[in-house]
């Protein structure tokens, strides 16, 4: 592959890549916060011709403390093993996909960033897009031939710890990536408090979708962050959500966009809110 992958690829030139034997490394990123083992099972019954299976919990997270998040982001070196396990290494294309609009795969995209590794994309509308574009899924096993693990390497990401952002609060523009009733607190699933970050804005992570579930056109993208953030430099603004997770899917749509250098909050609401001293919005 002689142009290097970036943030989003279409299913119809990934089925050209892989037809003319230059498909990159596909890794499915598929999971389910109310099923974590749903995933794996969808990846084994039926997946995208040589793509392995990266699981959030046990291969995208580290170890929980009860105060750092839910999905925590690993340790680097654990990641690069995870990486040189499934056969990346920092001259491999790699296309990460999933079964839920991009939000796991957009986890994963980030990660590999984090990692200092730019060849890197996520497959617009995942394995639907794969089928409609007439790929077709298959349930063998193939285990890839493992690499070293990943080299340290300058990371291609900004990110910020929950102490870094309680010193910005007030000067920080934020924007939270979960539904709508769960940034005002009206309902909360997932963690123990309800609400928000004080001065976060809300832009729900499907907002990036159109019917399909792809991604919608960059200049479409643009145009509705711009309107969000007033015109706010793309750099100064810090992405979160529940878990880390779905922040991802608004940083990869606004890096799509050509909104570049926005950083991450990992830990997010489920970090910030374990501590109680942590200032709450609702509303």
């Amino acid at each position: 592959m002689s142009t290097p992958l970036k943030t989003l690829i279409p299913a119809e030139e990934l089925l050209a890549l892989q037809t003319a034997g230059h498909a990159p490394r596909l890794v499915d990123a598929s999971f389910d916060l109310a099923d974590v083992e749903a995933g794996r099972r969808a990846w084994r019954a039926g997946h995208v011709p040589g793509s392995v299976y990266l699981h959030l919990d046990e291969d995208l997270s580290g170890a929980k403390t009860g105060r750092n998040g839910r999905h925590p982001l690993p340790e680097r070196r654990a990641f690069a093993a995870v990486l040189g396990r499934i056969g990346i290494g920092p001259g491999t294309a790699v296309v990460a996909l999933d079964r839920h609009g991009g939000v796991y795969a957009a986890r994963l995209w980030w990660m590999l960033r984090w990692m200092g590794h730019a060849d890197v994309a996520v497959l617009d509308g995942g394995v639907e897009a794969w089928q409609r574009a007439g790929g077709t899924l298959v349930a063998d096993t193939a285990v890839p031939t493992a690499l070293p693990p990943y080299p340290e390497r300058t990371p291609l990401t900004t990110q910020l710890g929950a102490d870094e952002l309680a010193a910005q609060l007030g000067r920080a523009r934020l924007i939270d990536a979960r539904a709508p009733e769960r940034f005002r607190g009206d309902v909360e699933p997932l963690d123990a408090v309800g609400g928000h970050i004080p001065g976060a804005l809300n832009r729900f992570h499907r907002s990036n979708l159109d019917a399909d579930g792809r991604f919608k056109p960059a200049p479409q993208l643009r145009a509705e962050f711009d309107a969000l953030l007033g015109g706010e430099d793309a750099a100064a603004v810090t992405h979160q959500c529940g878990s880390g997770v779905t922040a991802c899917h608004n940083l990869l749509a606004m890096e799509h966009a050509g909104l570049t250098g926005s950083a991450l909050y990992p830990g997010s609401w489920s970090e910030w809110s374990a501590d109680p001293a942590r200032p709450v919005a609702r509303g």
